[in-house]
């Protein structure tokens, strides 16, 4: 069986992001980079079938800048066999991601594709539903559990209220929830041995998608700051802050 990764390069997670002075966007300089959490646990779970014996190939993929084979290097460390950089100098946006990777898809004729719920940086929680329609496969959304047997995949999906537990037939579509698994670190071997894994980039253009985003940002700004908190004398007094103040209670 052959497992599809798509993976995004963000901005490291542990690292608190800053607008533009010109609020046009997030400042990216000088700023770690790295693999979406949400991917990061998606390339996980294709190593983890791969070492269970059920998956014999990892293929990872992005689409974005050259800048991007760092984190594709990363993805060969944890396991992958090989990637794939769609590689663009334009915004990347859920759309043309998509019909990016539909294209490697019917290319590459994998049996699985697992992929990140949703990036960290947008918070758009489209591609991976993107992808299904546009391929006509089954789709598994939010997965917290992924077990494979006889062409099909039993998915546990995270949904409000509780747990959902669906059957699909491969080939098929499924993104990752945080509860998944617990992605490993890549060793020191292993990032040494990926330098030596084939990585292949193709021009946007040459698949012929329309990489041109459709959706422009207006302004990014931060949070406001919290206030700081009081102490109140009593519990009357509180209840009357509750009330009157925050109104969280009538």
């Amino acid at each position: 069986m052959k497992i599809l990764v798509p993976i995004k390069r963000v901005v490291d997670y542990n690292v608190k992001v800053r607008p533009k002075a010109d609020e046009s966007g997030v400042d990216l300089n000088n700023v770690k980079m790295a693999i979406n959490p949400f991917c990061e646990i998606a390339v996980e779970e294709a190593v983890r079938l791969k070492e269970s014996g059920t998956a014999e190939e990892i293929i990872a993929v992005t689409v974005g800048a050259s800048n991007a084979q760092e984190q594709l290097r990363t993805a060969l460390a944890l396991g992958a066999d090989k990637a794939i950089l769609i590689e663009t100098d334009l915004e990347a946006q859920p759309l043309a991601i998509a019909k990016a990777l539909k294209s490697i898809v019917e290319k590459e004729s994998p049996d699985l594709v697992i992929m990140g719920k949703q990036a960290i940086d947008g918070d758009n929680n489209q591609t991976g539903q993107m992808l299904a329609a546009l391929l006509g496969y089954p789709q598994a959304t939010f997965a917290s559990e992924l077990k494979i047997s006889d062409r099909k995949a039993e998915v546990t999906r995270e949904v409000d209220g509780g747990l959902q537990t669906i059957s699909i037939d491969l080939p098929a579509i499924v993104t990752s929830d945080l509860r998944l698994n617990e992605p490993r670190y890549a060793s020191l071997p292993n990032i040494m041995k990926a330098k030596q894994k084939p990585l292949e980039v193709i021009n946007a253009e040459e698949i012929g998608v329309d990489m041109n985003p459709r959706i422009s940002t207006i302004k990014v700004s931060p949070p406001p700051e919290r206030e700081a908190g009081i102490i109140v004398e009593s519990v009357e007094e509180l209840v009357e802050k509750l009330k009157n103040e925050a109104k969280v209670i009538t």
